[in-house]
């Protein structure tokens, strides 16, 4: 009698690229894939610069790393376009032989949609022509889904492609693991800052990847000076690649002391966010890093719409500009809003 082997492991891959803030809100795609089909391999195409958010996640079995923006710069030099067809060609090679039964493209842009094509899968879903950031991002997919009106957040938005799979989209679950060398890391830095365990640590990131989504640094003052006199606040200013002028402007310009965070790799920055009792951000990839750590977030918005892009979480608020403009909006306005999200979830931290 020979023994009969059971059904063929479900191969699914996720291609999302980036921004920081748009892979963490896509992580609960993930979750929910792992939760509903625990024998699954799950697949993640994502972009080099994002590749550590997702190179150690539990609910991943494969992250495959692409450099685009490498691709982008090369094709510009004369010998430039035979390296970048090489690069593309072996990665092309690489996932097509992983044999994916189902891709879901969370991106919907062209090149997201040829990462998609490249895959080979059977089934491939997307988002109808109208959600999808490039219109012919639609070429690639072959079951394409209109996102309920009801999913207003793009992390709904992004569950919602789960449907054609007949996997719910709830409960909504974020999973950031964070290396506990990390942790002691950033646990020795506030030490040596003076933060005691009753502190109350409020994260204040001014940076944003555009300067129309930038609240202005001397909004940013106020709001440190603001939050300095409350009892046992600590006002920690974070920052990222070519964004530590604007914390130290706010620094060196405040009435009382605010800590300057040290340089930091995504895995410290995570282990700062957990620790922090609020996180007072731009339209960033930080700030959606903390509220899918769970910490009380306050995302200030102008350009970009809040109810879309804000920070996902019952201890989050999204702060709309009343003119779309980062100087539209009051710094009075974020301090009380920051106030009372101190108030709601704080003490509790």
């Amino acid at each position: 009698m020979t023994a009969t082997s059971g059904p063929p492991q479900l191969k699914i891959a996720i291609v999302k690229l980036s921004s920081l803030g748009d892979v963490i809100h896509a992580i609960p795609v993930a979750r929910a894939l792992r939760r509903a089909r625990p024998g699954l391999h799950l697949a993640w195409i994502v972009e080099a610069r994002e590749y550590a958010l997702l190179k150690d996640h539990p609910d991943l079995d494969t992250v495959v790393p692409v450099d685009t923006r490498l691709w982008r710069r090369l094709i510009r030099r004369p010998s430039g376009v035979r390296e970048v067809l090489g690069k593309v060609g072996r990665l092309r090679g690489r996932i097509r032989t992983a044999g994916f039964d189902v891709t879901l493209d969370l991106q919907g842009l062209i090149k997201s949609g040829l990462l998609t094509a490249y895959t080979g899968a059977p089934l491939r879903i997307g988002f109808t022509a109208d959600h999808c950031r490039e219109g012919l991002n639609c070429l690639f997919t072959n079951r394409r889904v209109r996102p309920p009106a009801a999913a207003v957040h793009v992390v709904d938005q992004y569950l919602s492609l789960l449907e054609p799979l007949g996997i719910p989209p709830g409960p909504v679950e974020f999973h950031v693991p964070i290396p506990a060398r990390a942790a002691l890391r950033m646990d020795d830095f506030l030490g040596e800052q003076g933060v005691k365990s009753r502190d109350l640590l409020v994260a204040v990131n001014p940076g944003a990847g555009r300067e129309n989504k930038r609240w202005p640094v001397a909004h940013f003052r106020r709001l440190a000076d603001r939050l300095s006199v409350e009892p046992n606040v600590k006002v920690l200013l974070l920052w990222g690649p070519d964004e530590a002028h604007m914390a130290r402007q706010i620094r060196d310009g405040a009435s009382a002391r605010a800590i300057l965070a040290p340089p930091t790799d995504l895995h410290e920055l995570a282990a700062l966010l957990r620790r922090s009792a609020l996180m007072v951000a731009n339209d960033t990839g930080p700030l959606h890093l903390a509220a899918a750590l769970g910490t009380p977030s306050l995302g200030l918005f102008g350009p970009t719409r809040a109810a879309r892009n804000g920070p996902y979480g019952p201890l989050c608020r999204g702060l709309q500009s009343p003119d779309g403009t980062m100087p539209g909006l009051a710094p009075e306005a974020v301090v009380e809003a920051a106030l009372g999200l101190l108030a709601d979830g704080g003490p509790a931290r």
